[in-house]
């Protein structure tokens, strides 16, 4: 039997290469991500640099980007063939409605590949956003050290529940301060309002375009955090600053 003046033996051929292409080469992939997690011979322990864990996230985006890309191109293509391959072994009467099916399949694939895409896109671009906003910070907080201040980024924290990072620790002699970044593209500001002007009324922060609480109680949860983790490392009752 023939699907046009393609032997169907072809077709399930071409399909079963593609799948096979597709499987070998996250393989591969796979692989090659799983031995950049070898542990060294011996192990460093390195401070962090500002905005370590951002940059790891588009570190490991830019490894992924070409799976995804490569996965999103041939994934409908593939399903597609399959259901003509299928359809087209159906009774007579059925055949178009298979094609149909197919041709949902198809749409209905490809949309969700766009999706799962634009999702990713989107994820490492406010990641990128991120370092940057941190990276920023830290080049700011720089001219503190000639003060005798000592400032630690990206500190890792271990929670109840959950594990998390303070973006920057500052301590020095006027104290110890806590500090979260977080990065907002600008938006169109509303009358009589400053477009780089963020200010803080003691309950929400003011921005250009409208008031929220993010990250507020976030810096304050961390703050209280690092004062625990200060009093049972050195018995000192310190209240570090969240800002």
């Amino acid at each position: 039997m023939l699907a046009g003046n393609i032997p169907i033996w072809a077709a399930y051929a071409f399909d079963a290469y593609v799948i096979a292409f597709m499987v070998i080469t996250g393989g591969i992939f796979w692989w090659s991500t799983a031995r950049k997690k070898d542990r060294p011979p011996e192990e460093f322990k390195l401070l962090r640099s500002p905005g370590e864990t951002q940059r790891r996230r588009v570190q490991k985006a830019d490894e992924n980007l070409l799976f995804y890309f490569f996965g999103g191109a041939f994934l409908p293509f593939v399903i597609v063939s399959l259901g003509l391959l299928l359809a087209i072994q159906l009774p007579k009467k059925l055949v178009l409605v298979g094609v149909a099916a197919a041709a949902a399949l198809f749409i209905a694939s490809t949309l969700c590949v766009i999706i799962v895409l634009l999702r990713f896109l989107n994820r490492r671009r406010n990641d990128l956003l991120g370092y940057l906003g941190e990276r920023a910070v830290a080049e700011y907080l720089e001219h503190l050290r000639a003060n005798g201040f000592r400032i630690f980024h990206d500190v890792p924290c271990e929670g109840r529940k959950i594990n998390f990072n303070i973006d920057h620790v500052v301590v020095g002699p006027t104290g110890v301060a806590a500090i979260e970044v977080k990065t907002r593209r600008k938006k169109k500001g509303r009358p009589g309002f400053e477009e780089h002007v963020v200010t803080y009324d003691g309950q929400r922060l003011i921005w250009p375009w409208g008031e929220d609480r993010c990250g507020i109680d976030q810096v304050r949860a961390e703050a209280d955090w690092l004062r625990d983790f200060i009093a049972k490392r050195t018995g000192l009752h310190i209240e570090p600053k969240p800002i």
